[in-house]
């Protein structure tokens, strides 16, 4: 009888996991004529999405003069378990955290991720304004539009404030950014170029070192981004040294070729130039080979934006990040220089995946 009980019991646990209805994520449509992101309320996360992220890179420079690069990631990422379960262990959402510094003295980029379910105030993503933690791992926005960063990875520690000095940039059309051929292929995405970066950087052995610099934040959510011919992409993110900001990317097919691609140029004086997918292009100038992956990225190119052209070159080659235990993915995620019709024009942070393997969201 207890036999029959225990199987009794087995089966309708296995029914009502059944039963669960698997969530349904809200599309990325146009926005209504007028209508753009909301911001700041568009600053926090927006749980009905399949995937999200806040993605902060740039430049320091200690007191030695001597650069470095920084990367802080916190991705947000919704399970297919049932939404409705009012269990505080159901694990609805994800978060996980990406952190890297690339210092040209050291060689190769120094990097660490974590992840784990939200819940229990250990690991949120809220709603209404930027507020992201992952343990000791946090961003959050303040009422005033600075963002403090704080971490401590195994071989270096980062207090960061990022602060903005102009205004946001919202990308595709007022925020719509279109990833493919069909419109459904597309995320809401906003960028805060030239933010004033000032902190300290803390090293494994416990040195500390006061940094200044700017950063640039990506803010991005989405249920279907990638086509399913895409394999990977090409993306640069540019701080201008006439105040201008420039974001490019361009998505791969399987073969290599360009399915998409789309670019945004803020010049000095704030006007805004969008480009279309026939009239962006990263072009191979060098490539450098993992010696731990052996994926072959190319580190330095050429990104054509309509008549201009702009050199990419890397602070460093060695800046890939291997995320297999959190993301899944291979990429490389890097600081470099960028140079305008073959004059110096700013720094950026380029980011390439797809390399190692397909890339999947």
């Amino acid at each position: 009888m207890r036999r029959v009980r225990y199987i009794f019991i087995l089966l309708l646990l296995l029914g009502r996991a059944a039963w669960a209805a698997a969530p349904v994520f809200a599309p990325v449509a146009p926005l209504p004529p007028g209508q753009t992101l909301r911001l700041p309320a568009d600053a926090g996360a927006h749980p009905d999405y399949r995937t999200e992220w806040w993605y902060a890179t740039g430049w320091l420079k200690a007191a030695d003069g001597k650069p470095l690069g920084f990367q802080v990631t916190f991705f947000r990422s919704a399970t297919s378990h049932d939404r409705a379960n009012p269990s505080a262990f159901a694990p609805k959402q994800l978060i996980i955290g990406h952190a890297a510094l690339s210092d040209p003295a050291v060689g190769h980029l120094l990097h660490e991720q974590r992840s784990a379910r939200e819940g229990f105030g250990l690991a949120y993503a809220k709603v209404g304004d930027t507020d992201v933690k992952l343990d000791d791992w946090r961003m959050r926005r303040s009422a005033n539009g600075a963002y403090q960063v704080s971490l401590a990875a195994r071989e270096f520690s980062l207090n960061l404030r990022l602060a903005a000095t102009q205004a946001p940039l919202l990308q595709g059309e007022r925020g719509y950014s279109r990833k493919g051929p069909h419109p459904a292929q597309a995320s809401y995405y906003y960028s805060e170029p030239q933010l004033a970066v000032t902190g300290t950087v803390t090293r494994q052995d416990g040195r500390a070192q006061a940094v200044g610099g700017a950063a640039w934040l990506d803010h991005e959510w989405s249920s279907q981004a990638l086509d399913p011919d895409a394999s990977g992409w090409n993306w640069v993110g540019a701080n201008l040294d006439d105040g201008g900001a420039l974001m490019a990317f361009q998505i791969r097919d399987k073969t290599g070729g360009k399915l998409w691609a789309h670019a945004t140029w803020r010049d000095g004086a704030g006007k805004v130039t969008q480009y279309a997918p026939e009239q962006v292009d990263f072009t191979p100038r060098a490539l450098w080979r993992s010696p731990r992956t052996n994926a072959e990225y190319p580190v330095a190119a050429q990104l054509r934006t309509g008549a201009t052209s702009w050199g990419i070159t890397p602070l460093q080659d060695d800046q890939e990040l291997d995320s297999r235990r959190s993301t899944g993915a291979v990429y490389w995620e890097g600081a470099v220089s960028i140079s305008r019709d073959g004059v110096a024009a700013g720094r950026a942070y380029l980011e390439m995946t797809g390399y190692d393997r397909n890339m999947k969201l």
